[in-house]
């Protein structure tokens, strides 16, 4: 405990936290230029119009407040000074130093997403000194197995092999039904028969177009019901992402009969993102015990607004089920942002309800630390992890 004054011991607390950054995706380690940097800075996969600038957003009025000073600029230095600033330091330098200044003790990188153009787990590790464990996505290795040759009556039994090798030595499992086909699917695990046939009709259409993208409802279904019955954590993204998504589609509250199905499985499902269903994620974090959930992605790109998005996730759950995460991919502006408007926002919302004589300071110091770092390291089994 910080030897600080009361009235700063939250604050001190909150400013050490070795976070647990429990849903992220490696740092990119390429210069970046105006045009690539802006398109990573938006959730869009659109071009970027010549009307606007991503500068001119909530994002990008984050990274020149508070990215700017990391690298040795002046807070809200323009956009034209912070990339000329980036490009003199040179990516492995501006990785460096926004990786450490971000304070995150520990990555759970889910590399599914890319995973070549950015840095691997062991590349984070070794730009941050920090460790990184691997988060295997689902739909990444059925397509691996299917594209390398398998009959349709072998696929399911080729992907449950497949999925317990590649995770043999991973942290947890993640999947993206909610890109693909969204929550409003039949909850139940498919038959052995209906997933054949499904097979069939996907290898038929991937050999004929050459692209091996499981959009099936079928064999999501395989996927997830395989991934529960691993025994991983397994992460769900929902909400608010790409346009690949169909948002009102993404909504967790679609998942409830599937959650308590799973429920017997043991398995912990943790909802990511969430925005702009956080509430409701957060109902289904009170209501079951094998659900949590963050608001990751939304906090970064809320920017200035991100303290309210924190402080509303902190309503109904109870707080041994909330984490934290950046779901940072390619610029480390994302993961330092991550870091810093999370410890912002949660101890905003901390210390307001301290004052206000609702909360004791111990109290919310100890929430933090379990927010931050301690319900990850035990959802991930890795307090003893090295």
């Amino acid at each position: 405990m910080s030897t600080e004054t009361p009235d700063a011991a939250l604050e001190t607390e909150l400013a050490a936290l070795p976070l647990v950054d429990h849903h992220v995706h490696g740092a990119s380690a390429d210069d970046l230029g105006r045009d690539v940097f802006e398109t990573l800075v938006t959730e869009s996969d659109r071009p970027i119009p010549a009307f606007m600038t991503q500068f001119d957003s909530q994002i990008g009025f984050a990274i020149r407040r508070w990215c700017a000073p990391v690298l040795g600029l002046p807070a809200h230095a323009s956009p034209e000074d912070y990339l000329a600033r980036r490009a003199e330091l040179g990516a492995a330098e501006v990785n460096r130093l926004l990786l450490t200044a971000s304070g995150v003790g520990r990555y759970v990188v889910e590399t599914g997403y890319r995973g070549d153009d950015v840095l691997s787990p062991a590349g984070m590790t070794a730009v941050s000194g920090r460790p990184a464990h691997e988060v295997v996505r689902v739909e990444r290795v059925m397509e691996d197995v299917a594209a390398s040759g398998v009959a349709a009556a072998d696929l399911p039994g080729r992907f449950r092999e497949e999925l317990r090798r590649r995770t043999e030595h991973a942290a947890g499992l993640k999947s993206i039904v909610a890109y693909r086909h969204g929550f409003a699917f039949d909850p139940a695990p498919p038959g052995e028969r209906e997933a054949v046939a499904a097979a069939g009709r996907w290898l038929a259409d991937a050999e004929r177009t050459g692209e091996w993208r499981v959009s099936d409802p079928v064999l999501l279904r395989l996927g997830l019901w395989a991934a529960a019955e691993r025994g991983l954590p397994l992460q769900l993204h929902a909400g608010y992402g790409d346009p690949d998504v169909e948002l009102h589609l993404c909504d967790p509250l679609l998942l409830t009969r599937w959650l308590k199905l799973v429920e017997p499985t043991g398995t912990d499902v943790l909802l990511l993102h969430c925005y702009p269903y956080h509430r409701n994620a957060g109902y289904l974090a009170q209501v079951f015990p094998h659900v949590y959930f963050d608001v990751g992605l939304g906090v970064n790109y809320t920017g200035s607004r991100s303290a309210e998005l924190i402080a509303e996730s902190l309503e109904l759950a109870p707080f041994a089920k909330i984490l934290f995460s950046s779901d940072a991919w390619g610029p480390a502006e994302l993961h330092f942002l991550g870091a810093h408007l999370f410890r912002r926002g949660l101890g905003r919302a901390l210390r307001h309800w301290v004052d206000a004589g609702e909360w004791s300071e111990r109290d919310a110091v100890r929430v933090a630390r379990m927010i931050g770092v301690d319900n990850a390291l035990r959802v991930y089994r890795l307090e003893d992890a090295p």
